[in-house]
């Protein structure tokens, strides 16, 4: 039961990771810029929520499984952080989107910065997950 919970976990992280590579490249002005990010963020941040979901779902299991692998290790804390504050930028981008269509094509660099902050956090969640297994816990 485990190998399939933690290849849908993988699996998911992998669809989170390019919906918001896409998000965030876009809002950086590297890839994308064909299309506004009114259009980016109606076409991945569905994707981000809806796996964000079952990355809650299948994580708790993994949890559930091995709770000292990961509730007493300062790693696993560190992602969860890392996630929070990933969360809070997203939300932060979907809402200033809805109330204002163009808020981030005028405010550039206001994007940028945002974009960065979020690719890294990311990026940092997915590194903090595999260093997970590699740090002494119990």
């Amino acid at each position: 039961m485990i190998p399939t919970v933690q290849t849908v976990h993988i699996v998911s992280i992998a669809i989170v990771m390019t919906s918001m590579a896409m998000v965030d490249l876009r809002l950086v002005g590297v890839a994308g810029r064909r299309q506004s990010l009114t259009e980016v963020g109606a076409r991945f941040l569905p994707w981000v929520w809806c796996t964000l979901v079952v990355l809650l779902c299948s994580g708790t299991i993994l949890i559930i499984a091995e709770p000292g692998r990961e509730l007493i290790n300062q790693v696993f804390w560190l992602k969860m952080s890392l996630l929070a504050g990933a969360i809070v930028l997203t939300l932060i981008f979907q809402t200033m989107l809805r109330r204002r269509s163009g808020f981030w094509e005028n405010h550039r660099a206001a994007a940028v910065l945002l974009g960065s902050a979020s690719l890294l956090m990311w990026v940092g969640i997915v590194g903090a997950g595999r260093w997970i297994a590699y740090v002494e816990h119990g």
